[in-house]
């Protein structure tokens, strides 16, 4: 007989499998050797009362066994001697557009522009270490994108491009636990989820397809008003039956490439701020409604805030409990930091991007083309924050406290971020229509979580790559370029996703059109 039941019970009820067991049986009145596995199907934490409880989906195994497995698989099939389809771009939406294409009897050619996933690790090593930032090889360029060395967060609010489900039940079949299926905020993390990467690669190469490193984009191949292969700086060419374009949302070469070619673009809002760290036991203080914190079977704590403050969003973005905030900059005149966490989410600090909504019409207008304002305001400040660090990777920095009273920070905190801090004014230099609004969102958070508002926390900047700056914009039915046929702008650089599981879902979309557009030539 196979039950499924829900229960929501205490921390240390649901720890393991052994616990969880005993929980069935109180549950089902049945015999411990009666119950032959236990299977999570959902898991989430409620913290909203002073007793924690953890809600839990079972399916019961009782006197048999599991007849599947807890993911699906996919069969890829050798697709070598089929019609090529170029992606440029590898991370999850040129990824999984490669193993979508696959799946539909196509050869997906892979350029990136960066390094392999693991080589990539060395650059990203010398940003914090030497200050150095590779243009092509950095947190944001390289295989995985940018996800891969700042999280590996697969939550996302997005049901309507395509099945989520899928997304992580392949990413399962490529080596992440099993876990992320049930898990309410999936997580793989920035140590293990270079090697699920590196699974999706050889997966694509063993059925045919190919991947470039080090092939950067200059120019599309158009011919007749169609986009069939791409230029790269070093002189090669790529040609296919069709052009997927997934550069990521820091590709401000590749936006220029094509405004050059008057491949139409337009401005897109982003959300701009800074990197707020915590004590990771006060976060868990705050959030768990006790003194001990976390105790010994709840989690690192997270939290996400959402406010509203002179007719924009102020919100928590990204937020990584048990994390580091890192340095993100994908040049080396500008500071930006990201966050991210190692599978157990066990340092001492927690992080989030505190950010504020930023429209068009919000930044000052320029000499340049308008799609590209609010590409050029993001660029100045990460530029500015450069020159507030000293001329470093060192960031800029304020205690939270001093910032709302707008008061220098003598002194900051130790910190996560490995570059350094250095004590900066940032209620004064960062715009005002971003400080005033942070400081109203601070106000309103600490109402919902008091403590949350405190000089244990430090203000690292600059949060600026929350999203592309940019569109793209395609047909929504075709999902081609609204002018060049054969291109498909694809994921968070086309400005079309907001993660790695949308951007994946999106990559997936894209490949399903470019199918049908192939199968129609």
């Amino acid at each position: 007989m196979v039950r499924e039941l829900q229960l929501r019970i205490l921390p240390e009820e649901a720890a393991n499998e052994q616990s969880l067991r005993r929980a069935v049986c109180r549950e089902t009145g049945e015999k411990p050797e009666a119950v032959n596995a236990v299977r999570v199907l959902k898991r989430s934490i409620d913290a909203r009362q002073r007793t924690v409880l953890v809600n839990v989906s079972l399916r019961v195994f009782i006197r048999e066994e599991p007849a599947e497995a807890a993911y699906r698989t996919i069969e890829y099939k050798d697709v070598s001697g089929c019609r090529p389809v170029v992606i440029v771009g590898a991370g999850p939406a040129g990824l999984f557009a490669a193993l979508r294409l696959i799946e539909l009897g196509l050869r997906p050619v892979i350029v990136e522009r960066g390094k392999n996933v693991r080589d990539r690790k060395k650059d990203i090593a010398l940003i914090s270490r030497e200050h150095l930032v590779n243009p092509e090889s950095n947190y944001c360029f390289g295989e995985g994108g940018a996800g891969a060395y700042s999280d590996g967060k697969l939550y996302t609010r997005s049901r309507k491009r395509g099945s989520v489900d899928r997304i992580l039940n392949i990413f399962c079949q490529h080596g992440a636990s099993d876990a992320i299926l049930s898990d309410v905020h999936p997580h793989i993390g920035t140590d293990k989820l270079p090697r699920v990467i590196e699974n999706i690669r050889n997966r694509i190469i063993h059925s045919g397809g190919e991947v470039h490193f080090g092939a950067c984009m200059e120019s599309p191949v158009i011919r007749n008003g169609e986009a069939l292969g791409v230029h790269t700086r070093d002189g090669r060419t790529f040609m296919g039956a069709a052009v997927i374009l997934a550069t990521g949302h820091s590709a401000r070469d590749v936006y220029r490439c094509l405004s050059m070619r008057n491949i139409a673009l337009e401005a897109k809002g982003i959300a701009v701020g800074v990197r707020l760290e915590h004590p990771q036991a006060l976060i868990d203080r705050i959030r768990y409604h006790s003194e001990d914190g976390r105790g010994k079977y709840l989690p690192a704590a997270e939290y996400s805030f959402v406010a509203q403050s002179a007719g924009r969003g102020v919100y928590s973005f990204c937020m990584c409990p048990g994390g580091f905030v890192v340095p993100a900059a994908s040049s080396p005149d500008e500071v930006v930091v990201n966050g991210m966490s190692p599978s157990a989410r066990s340092s001492r600090w927690a992080n989030a991007g505190m950010v504020v909504e930023i429209r068009p019409e919000d930044v000052p207008h320029s000499n340049l083309p308008a799609h590209f304002a609010v590409m050029h305001f993001q660029e100045q400040l990460e530029q500015l924050c450069r020159f507030r660090g000293g001329l470093s990777q060192t960031a800029p920095a304020q205690r939270m406290a001093d910032f709302m009273q707008k008061r220098d920070s003598p002194d900051l905190p130790v910190s996560s971020y490995t570059p350094g801090l250095r004590p900066s004014p940032l209620h004064d230099w960062m715009p005002g229509f971003i400080t005033s609004r942070l400081c109203e969102g601070f106000r309103q958070f600490d109402k919902v979580s008091r403590g949350f508002l405190t000089n244990e926390a430090v203000m690292i900047g600059v949060e600026t790559r929350t999203s592309s700056p940019v569109r793209i914009p395609r047909d929504r039915e075709t999902m081609q370029h609204v002018t060049l046929k054969g291109l498909y702008p694809c994921g968070e650089g086309a400005g079309y996703a907001g993660g790695i599981v949308s951007a994946a879902t999106d990559g997936e979309l894209c490949a399903e059109q470019a199918a049908a557009f192939i199968r129609r030539l």
